[in-house]
């Protein structure tokens, strides 16, 4: 490979390396610097050694919002004020040195190191260089694991990585993974830390089923192997369960948050206890060695945001170590040390035992028998549709302003930046943000934080696009076209339509624009007339616009975009009349493309079969519109209610919302077939079949959800099919491998089911299927659902919530969004079927879900395009293959630029695509040129050639073949099924 290290700080390279050098990545260590594993303290052999970690949890938003805990705002809500937190722990640090901290939450430590004096960064530092306070996660957040995808939990790692590689260099590389309080963990997070370089992780919560089990055979630590594609040990990662959660053993919390006695060691003094705490500490160290392999145990010795007097917690933890220690020398075997969850992970590293294997997820989770945590799969439906947006907008935004070069950041529109979004979005992985799992403020606050992301990288790709164009016109983005909403499109004669592409292939895309005329001419960059139709607004968009905007129908029509580039559509007005009504009314018999074909039954006007021309393949299918009440708590079996985390239905079975759906309104055109289905006056659907295509999209939109009968209500759609699936379904992790799940089963124990509905929920964040040998029904999702198969041949999903009781999970507060108008909030989303042999499912489904999840950027301007403008751009010199997928292109600094490349099919899943397949760096882009290439870990915080893990016997003894077939040359690199590369490219624009 051909390497060149960037210029960073403490590095100045005069000429160009093109040749493998071994240079820091970073600032230096200091030469004194005894970080990592050699700072660690000493063990003894021959003891119980107990593990003590102090550390904080803290939320970057829950109750109240990310400045509010940092600055220690609305104390009312909660008594929280990290910048306290950091201050206190500095100064307690520095009196002793064996004491240590461990700190996770980049954005709060991010906001307190840019507040601090050069005195106070000094000494930091060095507590950094000596091992005694040690970054763990090291992520902006720690994110959720169910909600997010894959794509946007690698941003924000980096995003912190970067920060403390910066920073402090190697000696602020975190080597564990630390997520200890989201609400189950997924297998593509633990195969993300493992090629970020990470040597092991810890969690806090798993299904009390799975714990009882793993305590009593000793199995509460384990190696995870976390892909079935990637070559072992690539995605192995060693993981542990914490003993207590996140908190300290019972009776020894001494924050000033906690009621817990403190250590009272004058004996001249009324209530003299040491004997009585070390006897009960010796007591919790035994007991819990009693579930755990070495003769190692950890305590978190923390919880959420505490350490704001951290005096308070040193000084008993000094006098715990000092007493229990003083006892060694009567015979005790127990030695208490402070420590961190790498010095631990070390130790159970150099016992070298064998661990068992894990190879499934921890999904659902489970804190009793009728509290599953698998509400917050859908939780604050809006909320994940705008993240999951928010992360197309943010990958263009890092796109053009590579593409449009230093112009982009500062031009004719003026200062734009990308990072305010990356901040943004960094905060929103967390696990009280996408979640749903928050305040309503707080969601707000997210939202805004994203709003204010987007308004600056609006900025730069104007900027971009006006370098890249040649035309300074002005140029509006319309955000609300989902509601038919978009004042220029509505009001203009004649304007131009931008669509850029940031797929690194071409992209075919349905456009809906809302106008008032009924006829349009359309033509592409070549002036070649585009075929389009009018179609008129269903009575659904009328009532979820209300008054924001006046359009009468929809222009519709499919653009082609070129890879990682923008085309231009001229868009002018022929015929002023609004739009005829020449629709029909009543379900039609059918309607097709030439890929597929849709049957309705005629008496109750629901969806009846649907078939795939290509294949001549069938199925029956009924799809329909339900709600299962929500538990409010009070029945016999247990008081829980349904809540933002807590999925808890009264009954099995769900209201259905009509056993008939109303056809308001069928259209035939060439360009889009589609029959609008009325359910309820909350409940509509539109089933659109457009021509060239080979998926059915379901537009949905729920809400606002009727509650004034004192019921909660959990909406679901729900296909019922002839597929013999003999309950299994199959969910995708994170948005990218896939997992098989079988009702009423976990693979790892004997699973006694108690929620025979939420208790067979499963994250979904961009597909689920089901299928029998022949045929297999696939959804792609717009953005993260709880997902179930109930019945054989069933496939049900989660789309809305409104909620009238808290389910005590610490919220305080129902989950009941008041949406913009105040009566609850309306939901519209989309779901795309696609209907094929199981052997070529992936070969549709994998470049949809992408498609769906990087979509084409709309931009406007009125008027025609001025005659020297470009009207279209290629940011490739040529298509990727349909195997690779550009995950990421970002400015890393001035001269380089950072690039992910992702092979995005499964080892067995396509006879096609699922084989290694080749790119040629040097040949990539088209705007600059490629001097050099230095490859690096997932996280992009160190060089791949150094990156080396601690290797872990497991119970399956397959040697580690090895990692990577090597590339053909040093411009050629090869990828491998669900293999991502990182690469730090060196250019010249």
């Amino acid at each position: 490979m051909f390497h060149y290290h960037p210029i960073m700080p403490s590095l100045h390279i005069c000429s160009l390396i093109l040749f493998s050098v071994s240079a820091v990545f970073s600032s230096p260590v200091g030469r004194d610097s005894v970080c990592g594993y050699k700072s660690c303290p000493a063990t003894k052999p021959s003891m119980l050694n107990v593990h003590l970690v102090p550390h904080t949890h803290d939320d970057v938003g829950w109750l109240k919002t990310v400045d509010q805990y940092y600055y220690g705002d609305q104390n009312n809500i909660q008594h929280a004020g990290v910048q306290y937190i950091l201050d206190s722990v500095v100064d307690q640090l520095q009196k002793d040195p064996a004491r240590r901290f461990i700190y996770v939450e980049i954005a709060f430590f991010y906001r307190w190191w840019k507040q601090q004096d050069q005195k106070t960064r000094r000494i930091v530092t060095q507590l950094v260089n000596e091992g005694r306070l040690e970054f763990i996660n090291g992520g902006w957040c720690m994110s959720d694991e169910a909600t997010t995808h894959y794509s946007a939990v690698i941003d924000q790692m980096t995003l912190g990585l970067r920060f403390l590689n910066d920073t402090f260099g190697e000696c602020g590389r975190p080597r564990v993974a630390w997520h200890i309080d989201p609400f189950g963990h997924a297998r593509e997070h633990a195969s993300v830390f493992a090629q970020m370089g990470y040597d092991g992780f810890f969690f806090g919560r798993l299904d009390y089923q799975d714990k009882y089990r793993r305590m009593s055979t000793k199995e509460m630590e384990m190696v995870w192997r976390a892909s079935e594609s990637l070559k072992p040990p690539v995605a192995d990662l060693f993981t542990g369960v914490l003993p207590n959660g996140y908190n300290p053993p019972a009776g020894f919390c001494w924050d000033q948050s906690c009621d817990d006695a403190p250590i009272r060691d004058d004996p001249d003094l009324e209530d003299y206890n040491v004997d009585v705490i070390v006897r009960d500490f010796l007591r919790a160290a035994n007991i819990q060695a009693t579930y755990y392999k070495t003769n190692h145990i950890i305590m978190t010795m923390g919880s959420d945001f505490q350490y704001e007097n951290a005096n308070l917690w040193y000084k008993n933890m000094d006098k715990l170590i000092k007493y229990v220690n003083a006892l060694q020398a009567n015979g005790s075997k127990v030695n208490v040390l402070y420590s961190t969850p790498s010095c631990y992970l070390q130790e159970l590293n150099l016992a070298n035992l064998t661990w068992p294997m894990k190879t499934d997820d921890f999904f659902p989770y489970a804190d009793n028998a009728h509290d599953f945590w698998t509400g917050y799969f859908t939780s604050r439906p809006a909320l994940k549709l705008y993240e999951r947006l928010s992360n197309s907008r943010l990958q263009t935004c890092n796109q053009l302003e590579v593409l449009g070069g230093p112009k982009s950041r500062s031009g004719p529109f003026g200062e734009g930046d990308s990072d305010t979004m990356k901040r943004a979005m960094g905060v929103a992985q967390h696990h009280d943000a996408v979640s749903g799992t928050e305040k309503q403020h707080v969601a707000n606050d997210y939202a805004k934080r994203l709003a204010r992301g987007w308004a600056h990288c609006e900025v730069l790709i104007r900027n971009s696009l006006a370098v890249l164009s040649g035309s300074e016109a002005p140029r509006v983005f319309c955000e609300n076209l989902n509601i038919s909403v978009c004042p220029l499109t509505e009001s203009s004669h004649k304007f131009s339509m931008n669509v850029y592409n940031p797929l690194a292939r071409a992209v075919s895309w349905p456009v809906r624009l809302p106008v008032n005329g009924s006829q349009y001419s359309v033509t592409n960059a070549n002036g070649k007339t585009v075929n389009s139709q009018v179609v008129p607004l269903s009575k659904s968009t009328k009532e979820v616009r209300r008054n924001r905007g006046y359009a009468k129908g929809e222009l519709v029509f499919q653009v082609e975009a070129p890879p990682l580039g923008y085309t231009t559509y001229v868009i002018s007005l022929l015929q002023k009349e609004p739009p005829e009504d020449n629709t029909e009314h009543g379900a039609p018999p059918s309607i097709q493309n030439k890929f597929l074909k849709v049957t309705f039954d005629n008496n109750t006007g629901l969806l009846k079969s649907l078939t795939n021309l290509e294949t001549q393949q069938t199925i029956q299918l009924s799809q329909n519109f339900y709600w299962y009440n929500a538990s409010a708590g009070n029945n016999y079996e247990s008081s829980q209610p349904s809540g933002a985390y807590i999925f808890r239905p009264n009954s099995s079975t769900p209201f259905i919302i009509n056993k008939t759906a109303q056809i308001e309104v069928v259209t035939v055109s060439g360009v889009v077939q589609e029959v609008t289905q009325w359910f309820s006056p909350w409940v509509s659907q539109v089933v659109r079949l457009y021509e060239g295509r080979r998926e059915l999209e379901l537009e949905w939109t729920v809400g606002p959800v009727p509650v004034n009968d004192g019921l909660g209500k959990e909406v679901i759609t729900r296909f019922d099919t002839d597929i013999q699936s003999s309950g299994y379904i199959y969910t995708d992790s994170n948005g990218r491998e896939v997992l098989e799940r079988r009702k009423d089963y976990r693979p790892t124990w004997d699973l006694k089911q108690s929620e025979p509905i939420a208790g067979n929920y499963y994250p979904i964040n961009s597909r689920a299927y089901i299928k029998d040998d022949k045929r297999q029904l696939t959804v792609v999702t717009d953005r993260s659902q709880g997902v179930g198969s109930i019945y054989n041949g069933s496939l049900e999903i989660m789309l809305h919530r409104r909620l009238l009781y808290d389910d005590y999970r610490g919220v305080g507060e129902p989950l009941s969004e008041p949406g913009e108008f105040n009566d609850g909030l309306a939901v519209r989303g989309r779901l795309l079927l696609t209907l094929t042999p199981p052997d070529q499912a992936a070969d549709i489904h994998r470049p949809l879900a992408q498609g769906m999840v990087l979509q084409p950027l709309l931009s406007f301007q009125d008027g025609t395009p001025s005659t020297n403008g470009k009207l279209e751009f290629f940011g490739l010199q040529a298509a990727l293959p349909p195997a690779v997928h550009l995950l990421t292109l970002s400015q890393w600094d001035k001269n380089s630029i950072l690039i992910r490349l992702e092979h995005q099919y499964e080892a067995k899943e396509s006879k096609t695509y699922s084989q290694p397949v080749t790119v040629n760096l040097k040949m990539l882009f088209s705007t600059f040129k490629v001097l050099g290439a230095s490859e690096m870990s997932l996280g992009a915080n160190q060089w791949k050639e150094d990156m080396t893990r601690l290797s872990w016997n497991n119970e399956t003894n397959v040697k580690p073949f090895p990692v990577s077939d090597k590339d053909p040359s040093p411009w050629e690199v090869t990828l491998n099924p669900m293999e991502i590369r990182t690469f730090l490219l060196q250019v010249q624009q």
